[in-house]
């Protein structure tokens, strides 16, 4: 059973007895690159990133990514963690996203989780997974969550 609500761009699915949101949107990311101690032939990296987002979820988040691989062949992994404050679906709180994604040319895996009690304010207990859909330069995002 699928309920579409359009003002506030949600839907609530029904899985067995419990109710799982989805809330989808899109974000604006800037990477901040910061100089990492590298030995020979070594290939990791860190970033500091700011996200501004729109639709289910409104707000900023900043985080930080370390990597590994060469990106420019299209092999690299890296993994993240990201606080989101603002509003989810008119909830205001904050969280924590844990990120780990693998890219081998042409494939890419990608992994996102909310952090277990990292929820605050009205998103507090909090629960969830994330998907990020990268077309024509733009980044779409959809948080399947639920709330106690």
């Amino acid at each position: 059973m699928k309920q579409i609500i359009a003002s506030v761009g949600l839907a609530a699915f029904c899985i067995g007895s419990a109710a799982a949101l989805e809330a989808k949107g899109s974000f604006d990311i800037t990477l901040k690159p910061v100089k990492a101690e590298q030995r020979d032939g070594d290939s990791r990296g860190r970033m500091l990133f700011d996200k501004r987002f729109s639709g289910g979820l409104s707000g900023e988040s900043d985080g930080e990514m370390l990597t590994a691989g060469s990106p420019s062949k299209g092999k690299a992994g890296y993994v993240a963690l990201e606080r989101f404050h603002g509003t989810l679906d008119g909830r205001e709180g904050s969280f924590v996203m844990q990120h780990s994604g693998i890219m081998d040319t042409g494939r890419e895996e990608l992994s996102i989780h909310i952090v277990p009690d990292s929820g605050t304010g009205q998103l507090a207990g909090i629960r969830g997974t994330a998907t990020i859909i990268r077309t024509g330069g733009k980044h779409f995002y959809t948080l399947s969550y639920t709330l106690p």
